[in-house]
C-alpha cells in the first residue's frame, strides 16, 4: 500500500516568532535544503524567499568574480557563496550572499567548530539587496556581522546604485553609483566590477 502524504503550508503573522536552538536549526536546514534559513541570536527562525532572476544574475556576477580572484590567492583563505551559513560568537546563524575567511582564521577552528555551519564570522561579507528586501534590516545584519568580527562588509543596493562600506572600528562609507570596489588590504588586488550588478 503506497501511503501519500498532502504538505500543508503554515502561514505566520509578523507578530509571531518561532523559537529554534542550534539543533533544532540544522535539523530544520537539513531536511529543508531549498529553503534559505537563518536564525537570530535570540533563537528566532528567518526564513528568506528565493531570489528573482535579476538578484540571480546579479549574486552570480558577484560571486564569480569573487570566485575569480579566490582560484588565484587560495592560500589566503576560503571564499563561500550564499548558500554557506555560520555560526556567529553571538549564537546567530547567518548566510551572506558572499564571503570570505583568512587561512589564519580558519585553521584555528577545530573539526567539530568546521560542522555543518562553521563557528566563526567570516572576515568579508557581502549582502546583496533584492527588491524584497528591507534596507534597515539589512543594515543591522551588517552591523551584526562587524559587531561579530568581519573586518571588512559590503551591502550592495541596486535599486539605488549605492553601496555602503562597512569596516571593524570605522564608521559605514556610503557610496553613490561607485563603478567598482576594492578588496583593500583584507583581499588584496581584488575588485568588484558593479556594472553588471547595476545593470
Amino acid at each position: 500500500m503506497v501511503q501519500i502524504k498532502e504538505n500543508l503550508l503554515l502561514e505566520l503573522p509578523d507578530s509571531l516568532f518561532l523559537q529554534v536552538t542550534p539543533e533544532q536549526f540544522e535539523a530544520l536546514a537539513i531536511v529543508n535544503r531549498d529553503l534559505r534559513l537563518e536564525r537570530t541570536a535570540k533563537g528566532e527562525l528567518i526564513v528568506n524567499p528565493p531570489t528573482g532572476w535579476e538578484t540571480g544574475e546579479r549574486n552570480r556576477s558577484l560571486t564569480g568574480q569573487l570566485d575569480r580572484w579566490y582560484e588565484e590567492h587560495e592560500n589566503l583563505g576560503k571564499a563561500f557563496d550564499s548558500s554557506t551559513a555560520f555560526t556567529l560568537p553571538n549564537g546567530a546563524i547567518l548566510s551572506p550572499d558572499a564571503s570570505w575567511v583568512s587561512q589564519e582564521r580558519w585553521e584555528t577552528l577545530t573539526p567539530k567548530e568546521k560542522g555543518t555551519f562553521a563557528n566563526i564570522c567570516p572576515d568579508f561579507v557581502v549582502e546583496l539587496r533584492s527588491a524584497s528586501d528591507s534596507l534597515s534590516k539589512l543594515q543591522d545584519k551588517m552591523q551584526e556581522y562587524i559587531d561579530n568580527g568581519a573586518k571588512l562588509g559590503w551591502l550592495i543596493d541596486p535599486q539605488n546604485k549605492r553601496v555602503e562600506i562597512y569596516r571593524l572600528g570605522k564608521e559605514r562609507e556610503i557610496l553613490e553609483n561607485p563603478t567598482e570596489l576594492s578588496g583593500e588590504d583584507l583581499l588584496p588586488s581584488f575588485v568588484l566590477n558593479l556594472k553588471k550588478i547595476w545593470t
